[in-house]
């Protein structure tokens, strides 16, 4: 039985996770992490340092915010905790950072989105990105999503980079806004501009727009609930303990 521990379980996303592990059959929710979280079913601590010493747990999932997410991974990885991130906002040199801080085989997997339909979106992206020379990324969120772009934004973006290297868009690019809309042709991840939609109606959406001479190529991902993470969630939770050292993207536990 796996035993995990959740942060943010106060969250939207922190009360799905719980939901999700307490169905499954080989895990069940050790403790919950929130200062505005309250005891029932598992005790609740208001940090990840009071959690270690009340409560023991073989995986910390975490869905907070930018702000304490690191702060979190900090005190678990050290321990030897095995962590599940969705939290997005952490850079490639924060993340590789927390993972050297890690106790000898420990896993830190994070990911920017967990659906698989994103992940397979990204891969169909991965594969269009050498055939079309101008490529955009449009994201829409809830209004309350803390960060903007989205972590699954650019990591779809540094992906399109990477796959049509060493070619570069052509497009007009900031150098075209007008005074007092700068800005309009969006933020600039390794090239690719990526624009954010915030708006009430979104849970998480993302199109990647192709374009080349004559044509366009559309590829468009939709999650209306956030129950569409839950099998990513449980199937990071159930991999994290055979691997060690940070991974990035559920697609390496798809294969």
């Amino acid at each position: 039985m796996i035993r995990v521990a959740v942060s943010g379980c106060a969250g939207r996303m922190g009360a799905t996770v719980v939901e999700a592990v307490g169905a499954a059959p080989d895990m069940e929710v050790a403790c919950g992490i929130d200062p505005h979280g309250q005891s029932g079913a598992f005790p609740v601590f208001a940090s990840v340092a009071e959690a270690l010493e009340g409560a023991e747990f073989d995986v910390l999932v975490d869905f907070t915010q930018p702000s304490v997410v690191a702060g979190n991974l900090r005190a678990a990885l050290p321990a030897g905790v095995d962590c599940v991130v969705g939290t997005t906002g952490l850079s490639n040199e924060t993340l590789e950072g927390l993972a050297a801080s890690a106790a000898p085989g420990t896993c830190l997997f994070y990911a920017p989105n967990f659906t698989t339909g994103a992940v397979l979106m990204m891969e169909f992206a991965k594969a269009a990105a050498p055939y079309f020379p101008e490529a955009e990324v449009i994201e829409y969120h809830h209004c309350n999503k803390k960060d903007a772009p989205s972590g699954t934004a650019v990591r779809t973006a540094e992906i399109i980079a990477k796959a049509r290297a060493p070619r570069v868009s052509e497009a007009p690019g900031r150098e075209t806004e007008i005074a007092g809309a700068e800005g309009a042709r969006g933020a600039l991840i390794d090239g690719v501009p990526v624009h954010s939609v915030r708006s009430m109606g979104f849970v998480a959406s993302q199109e990647v727009i192709f374009g080349s001479l004559g044509q366009t190529l559309t590829i468009r991902h939709d999650s209306w609930d956030r129950t569409s993470y839950m099998p990513g969630v449980l199937l990071g939770i159930r991999s994290v303990g055979e691997r060690d050292g940070l991974i990035v993207g559920l697609e390496n536990f798809m294969n």
